[in-house]
């Protein structure tokens, strides 16, 4: 694998890194705000971890495939 292959790789793995880490953050903070019985905020809170997290690992696993290392 070339240099840019690697550094691209490595960049892959970060943004799948730190969408899993957002996904997980926003569903400790849904649980949270879900034992205080504020509902409408817990799911808010999901919904962006999810979105946010998941849009990122997704990027980044895309940008994986694309340079083959899969």
């Amino acid at each position: 694998m070339s240099s840019r292959g690697r550094i691209l790789w490595y960049l892959a793995k970060l943004l799948e890194g730190v969408g899993m880490i957002l996904v997980l953050v926003g569903l400790v903070m849904s649980v949270q705000l879900g034992f205080e019985d504020r509902g409408l905020e817990s799911m808010a809170y999901e919904g962006k971890g999810l979105l946010i997290g998941g849009g990122l690992f997704v990027a980044g696993w895309i940008l994986e495939r694309s340079i083959g290392a899969r």
